[in-house]
């Protein structure tokens, strides 16, 4: 798989140049992900002075081992799993968790009875929400939300990543990405109707 990038140079193509020693090559591939690396970080990290580290050891990561990419997804995706994986490891050495519920300690019955309760929004309440998205009240309620919660909002509805792509980069099956996303969806909803009025809307 090799993709164009907004500038017009394919990944292959980018790559080649990094490892042949074009540094101006890799600089591109930070200009191409920065925006989803920064919307991974500042979602999983709260702290402002581990993010900027945390950025820098992402690019070195996949700096190093960028002679490995497969080209079997983008490579904006590769990096972005590799921003996730990042996160994920600094929020289990800080003994902080992604996701207050523990699937990992439940039966495969009740985790399965967890996920079974979809939750459809209806279009106009969606519609309000998301096309609102970059309003102060919803950024605000967003920002409330467990960090795998306004992680996946905000990979799917700003950065408009698929499924498929949202689940390479968090390596979550796709039907557990769906499921998590009705879920922050609904919490989202619930809290600005429990804060706001809805006439505010």
């Amino acid at each position: 798989m090799d993709n164009k990038n907004e500038n017009g140079f394919s990944d292959k193509y980018l790559i080649e140049k990094v490892l042949t020693g074009n540094a101006a090559a890799f600089s591109t591939i930070m200009k191409n992900t920065e925006r989803l690396v920064a919307q991974i970080v500042f979602k999983m990290i709260a702290s402002n002075e581990d993010r900027e580290d945390l950025a820098q050891d992402i690019y070195l990561k996949a700096f190093k081992n960028l002679k490995s990419f497969k080209f079997q997804s983008k490579l904006s995706t590769w990096i972005g799993q590799i921003a996730y994986n990042t996160c994920l490891n600094y929020l289990k050495n800080k003994k902080l968790k992604l996701l207050e519920y523990d699937f990992e300690n439940k039966t495969k019955e009740e985790a399965l009875e967890c996920f079974s309760n979809k939750i459809n929004l209806d279009n106009d309440t969606e519609k309000q929400l998301f096309q609102k998205e970059l309003s102060e009240i919803l950024s605000v309620e967003i920002e409330k939300l467990q960090p795998i919660y306004k992680l996946l909002i905000n990979l799917y509805h700003n950065e408009e990543l698929s499924y498929i792509e949202i689940a390479q980069i968090t390596q979550l099956p796709e039907g557990t990405v769906k499921n998590y996303l009705f879920r922050a969806r609904k919490t989202l909803k619930e809290n600005i109707e429990l804060t706001h009025k809805k006439e505010d809307l």
